[in-house]
């Protein structure tokens, strides 16, 4: 049990190296040789136990929280239903005060760009992206949603409308 834990960790710690680019050595040379290629490699493949004060430190140096690191950390909030899809209408937007309403035009504006969609109406948005917002705005993602129904321009939508 303990060896299939040892794996899913490695497992995990490989594929966060990776999602970064770094190769085993590319590890050891970003951080000036604090952590040996060798060493992260055995815990990679699960033939090294590592500390909790080292995964910490792991986490740190890959800019992640340390339970992103541990396997099934995630498995929880994988099997829960999809939350319902927040709509943002992109027409009312445009209406509202342009001091209050800046911040929230801009982040729409930039994820239409990324996105390509133009359609000038609404815009779905993630979960994650209200809680962005709320960063923006300083508040509380309650009080964000809040804020941004009395505007009119958040609807919830159900999960399984179409994008």
């Amino acid at each position: 049990m303990a060896q299939d834990y040892a794996k899913a960790l490695g497992a995990r710690l490989r594929a966060i190296r990776q999602q970064q680019g770094l190769s085993l050595q590319g590890v050891e040379e970003k951080s000036n040789g604090v952590w040996k290629a060798v060493v992260v490699g055995s815990y990679e493949r699960g033939d090294r136990a590592v500390t909790v004060q080292r995964l910490s430190e792991l986490a740190n140096f890959y800019g992640i929280p340390m339970s992103e690191l541990l396997p099934g950390a995630n498995a929880f909030s994988a099997a829960r239903e999809a939350p319902p899809r927040l709509v943002l209408d992109l027409e009312r937007i445009q209406q509202l005060d342009f001091n209050e309403a800046a911040p929230l035009g801009r982040f729409a504006g930039t994820i239409q760009a990324q996105r390509g969609d133009y359609n000038g109406k609404v815009l779905s948005v993630r979960q994650e992206d209200l809680l962005t917002l709320a960063v923006i705005y300083d508040e509380a993602p309650s009080q964000l949603a809040e804020r941004l129904i009395s505007w009119g321009v958040l609807r919830p939508g159900r999960s399984s409308d179409p994008e």
